[in-house]
């Protein structure tokens, strides 16, 4: 099915968006905070009942069956106006898609149409304690028992752990096998027995992580994504969609860059020439993101960037309001917020690493173990 005109459906969209922004949630970002739960299962609710969820997924699972374009239209329209586009990242792009690409006949009937309805939530159970951005690291194992496994393990920084349903979990199967061999992809039952969440404290003051134990948990071999011990390249191909959203980025880019020029006013010469190095950066990153294209590992650049923007930002900002950045207020808690940025989504160290060996060619980083 083709749908529309890409300029026909903007205009549906922003129309449509117009009349219900105000049932909407704040505009969370990627990752649903657990505050936001019933808010953002009602706003997907009213999504999918008026035909805005899943606009680029086969209809026989509830979408529309229209093009990544059109898609792609709907997260820019919803970037204007600062709504969720999805109830969150994990199920829409990592679970959705990955069932798409990898899924079962039953696994696709069972999960996708449940994703666009918000009668599952979703979390990511990737990092670990000693495995965090070296992923291949993990050592949460899934040993197999006849037609189920056996997991037992820790996770780390899981987003929304405990208000989901379901959790996409890799784990090692094959501790016998090379680093990213051996390893085994998961959709996890997050009320089978065994599975322990508990919030972990951020320094704003809020919890929106939790660390998730696995203690003898019993999971189908039918749960499996994907063949077993191939839950690396399942993992890989699912990660590179996180960052599948030009045109929506750029909308959020320009934002910053209104905000920085915002914060001007009366600067001394210094404190001018260190914004507008900021702008600069920003116009940079901006331009570079409207020639990027889908996701790649050129998406590495973009992050990274975007990252040490939105830190140098926060720190200009609290320079700029001197002591008074020491008080509850916005500069602080950009300051507080700003770290959490060069771990989230694959720390900026391997974001480094990715830029050096897969795009400049780079020898590999040395591994000591």
């Amino acid at each position: 099915m083709d749908g529309p005109g890409l300029d026909e459906f903007r205009a549906q969209a922003a129309t449509w968006l117009a009349a219900n922004r105000h049932h909407a949630p704040p505009d969370y970002g990627a990752i649903m905070a657990p505050r936001h739960r019933d808010a953002g299962v009602a706003w997907q609710r009213r999504l999918f009942g008026a035909g805005w969820a899943g606009i680029h997924w086969p209809a026989e699972y509830g979408g529309r069956g229209w093009s990544a374009d059109h898609q792609e239209v709907w997260l820019e329209e919803c970037a204007k106006v600062q709504v969720p586009p999805f109830i969150n990242m994990v199920g829409f792009v990592l679970a959705g898609q990955g069932i798409q690409t990898f899924g079962t006949d039953r696994q696709r009937q069972r999960h996708l149409r449940a994703i666009l309805t918000a009668e599952t939530v979703w979390c990511q159970l990737f990092s670990e304690p000693n495995a965090g951005s070296d992923l291949a690291a993990l050592e949460t194992r899934a040993l197999r028992d006849g037609d189920h496994f056996v997991i037992n393990g820790q996770k780390v920084w899981c987003s929304g752990g405990r208000i989901s349903q379901w959790g996409i979990l890799m784990a090692r199967t094959d501790p016998s096998a090379a680093r990213h061999r051996g390893i085994s992809f998961f959709l996890i039952d997050m009320a089978s027995p065994g599975v322990e969440t508990r919030p972990l404290r951020q320094m704003t003051g809020e919890a929106e992580f939790d660390e998730v134990f696995l203690t003898d948990v019993v999971v189908p071999a039918a749960n499996l994504l994907g063949p077993e011990n191939d839950g690396w390249r399942v993992g890989m191909v699912t990660l590179t969609n996180e960052r599948g959203s030009i045109g929506a980025a750029s909308i959020g880019m320009q934002r910053r860059l209104d905000a920085l020029v915002a914060l001007g006013g009366d600067l001394d010469p210094v404190a001018r020439q260190a914004l507008v190095d900021l702008l600069i950066t920003g116009r940079t990153l901006y331009h570079l993101g409207q020639r990027q294209g889908g996701a790649s590992v050129a998406s590495s650049i973009a992050k990274l960037g975007v990252t040490e923007l939105v830190w140098e930002t926060a720190m200009t900002r609290a320079r700029l309001d001197g002591a008074e950045a020491m008080l509850d207020g916005p500069a602080a808690r950009a300051v507080l917020g700003a770290p959490g940025g060069r771990i989230a989504g694959g720390t900026s160290q391997v974001q480094r690493n990715i830029i050096g060996e897969r795009i400049l060619g780079l020898p590999k980083e040395p591994n000591p173990g």
